[in-house]
């Protein structure tokens, strides 16, 4: 099977495992936002939920993909099947160890800790004390993610995807569940993401132990290879750590309600994870698979497959993200009225968390292509350029949330991530053009533009279609127009797209029409 085959087949188990989580994500939500709105104990969540969250990219999923899979694969190459599983049990340990350290240290400073990411709480001693409490509570999620991120980091590396993949269901699934149990008792959030991240584990390990791992706690904790992976997450940890502050900023100037409005913090996270969707489905699925690809392909030092396949991935990024993001701008009010709006998530909740979509749908092609970027220099055991890059981002981040909060308010935080996300994108490919050579970017900018136009004449086509369609007030209303339109917007960008000649519609029906064959 070819690289490129392979890489989509993949993608498909890994989108399909990731779609799953993300409908489950946004019933999660919609529960989230109808049984607690925008308002305290909604922040109150959101920054507790945050904060394991960051940690879990610093020591799992992002120290997984950036360090562990590389340096994986090539050990697997190059030695025994049980050289290999003695490697995994060592750094297993260790990150056993820190993780634990790093957790019950969170849970002794969590005062500390959310005052630092939620300064506009001080004003309010009560929110303050119900965040504190739910970061105590959630803590521990760190743990047994972290695990969960490591086993799904291994299976990765043997090119196993979908067990991983559909495992986060089981964290949106528990959420739900504990929600409407404990009802307007945030403590049942809380539990519920702790019992969530024991069975994403949990479910991943008969798999591990079927590849033929066999678990040896504290036996060893040196070896070379282990250190070779503590190298390049030092610097991947402070690249992450500024990735996610990213996120931080703008829950920090979110939570400064005298400026930006009561509200922030929730607003910026229901928007977010809309446009964490599509992110999460393909590029994330994308960057995923195509990490052992990258990898393999460096360790060959085959330059040309490499080019290609960044190529091939930069496309299908764009391909996805730009109708995404105008499908985002024309439909955003719509698509919160169907999803959130109710209970105590009002109409002017879906106004502004629908402005604050439009702003991050800006930089929606760029987040997703900075996934393929950073997996393109992680397989090349580089780690410092893109931490280099992402201090620069956060730097500019900051810059423009100072600037535009004032006179956009929720708007300009959302606008300088855009910036922020479309400035790291171009510098990252400057620099990996310089460093491997030109990697078919002529080709990349024509796929570009075809894209761009297909977009604008859909999201106009959606456009039309909003106006001339009736949108109750109902959630079977609401719900059913938005598939209608959603259908329609998919349905007029297939069209426009070979109107416009996109080359990648054509490969896409030449490899459906192949699949329906066979």
């Amino acid at each position: 099977m070819s690289t490129h085959k392979f890489i989509l087949r993949s993608s498909a188990t890994v989108s399909l495992g990731t779609l799953s989580s993300r409908i489950l994500g946004f019933i999660r939500d919609m529960v989230f936002a109808r049984i607690f709105g925008v308002y305290a104990l909604a922040q109150a969540f959101v920054i507790a939920f945050k904060i394991p969250n960051l940690l879990r990219d610093f020591l799992g999923e992002g120290a997984a993909n950036a360090a562990i899979v590389p340096v994986f694969t090539e050990y697997k190459t190059k030695h025994t099947q049980e050289e290999f599983w003695e490697l995994a049990n060592i750094v297993l340990n260790l990150l056993l160890v820190a993780v634990s350290a790093v957790t019950i240290l969170g849970i002794i400073f969590a005062p500390i800790i959310v005052r630092l990411i939620a300064p506009g709480f001080t004003v309010l001693p009560e929110k303050l004390e119900v965040t504190i409490r739910l970061s105590r509570i959630i803590f521990p999620y760190i743990l047994l993610i972290s695990l969960a991120a490591y086993v799904a980091g291994l299976l990765n590396t043997l090119k196993h995807f979908s067990v991983p993949s559909f495992a986060p269901c089981l964290l949106n699934i528990s959420i739900i569940i504990f929600a409407m149990l404990f009802g307007e008792n945030i403590t049942g959030l809380a539990t519920g993401v702790l019992v969530g991240g024991l069975l994403q584990l949990l479910i991943q390990i008969p798999v591990l132990y079927k590849k033929g791992f066999k678990l040896k706690l504290f036996r060893r904790f040196k070896h070379p290879e282990a250190k070779t992976i503590g190298i390049l997450m030092i610097p991947r940890l402070f690249s992450t750590g500024i990735y996610q502050l990213n996120n931080f900023v703008d829950s920090i100037f979110g939570s400064l309600s005298f400026i930006v409005g009561e509200g922030g913090i929730a607003i910026l996270y229901f928007a977010y994870r809309l446009i964490q969707f599509p992110i999460g489905i393909f590029s994330n699925a994308l960057s995923q698979v195509v990490l052992p690809s990258f990898s393999t392909q460096a360790l060959e030092e085959d330059r040309g497959k490499l080019k290609n396949t960044l190529s091939f991935s930069l496309r299908a990024i764009i391909f996805v993200m730009l109708p995404a993001s105008i499908g985002f701008m024309v439909l955003g009010r719509t698509i919160i009225r169907a999803l959130f709006e109710g209970g105590k998530f009002d109409v002017h909740s879906t106004i502004l968390t629908s402005e604050v979509l439009f702003f991050y749908s800006i930089g929606l092609f760029a987040y997703g292509a900075n996934k393929i970027l950073n997996s393109c220099f992680f397989s090349l055991k580089d780690t410092k350029t893109p931490a280099k890059i992402s201090l620069f981002a956060l730097i500019c981040n900051i810059a423009l949330n100072s600037i535009l909060m004032f006179p956009m308010k929720l708007n300009g935080l959302a606008l300088a991530t855009s910036i922020s996300g479309i400035t790291t994108c171009l510098l990252q490919i400057f620099i990996l053009k310089n460093r491997i050579g030109d990697f078919h970017l002529k080709e990349i900018g024509v796929s570009f533009s075809r894209i761009l136009c297909a977009s604008l004449a859909m999201g106009m086509m959606c456009h039309f279609l909003m106006q001339n369609i009736y949108i109750g007030n109902s959630f079977i209303s609401k719900a059913s127009s938005l598939i209608l339109l959603l259908l329609g917007g998919v349905a007029s960008y297939v069209i426009f797209c070979f109107i416009f000649g996109v080359k990648e519609i054509r490969d896409l029906w030449g490899w459906l029409a192949q699949r329906a064959k066979s």
